[in-house]
């Protein structure tokens, strides 16, 4: 069965103090290759039948409705998962 991956980011003007204590906790390890860390969440929708035009707009409307809140967060990306 096809799933669908829906991958949600904060707005890149928002705080993401998850993503700050992560990026701080590298630092503490040594890692400083890295200057910043933003922590998103990932969605994975498995669909009976076939993925067409019709289920990605769904899709689409479920992200933007139920999975995101539009006021903090961006849908960043839906895709078949290895597609």
């Amino acid at each position: 069965m096809p799933t669908i991956v829906v991958d949600v980011m904060p707005k890149a003007e928002l705080l993401d103090p998850q993503g700050k204590a992560v990026a701080g906790a590298l630092r503490r390890i040594g890692k400083t290759e890295f200057s910043s860390v933003r922590i998103g969440k990932r969605f994975e929708l498995t669909v009976d039948g076939p993925v067409d035009e019709k289920v990605l707009a769904e899709v689409r409307d479920i992200a933007e409705s139920l999975l995101s809140n539009s006021v903090i967060e961006d849908v960043v990306a839906i895709h078949e998962q290895g597609a």
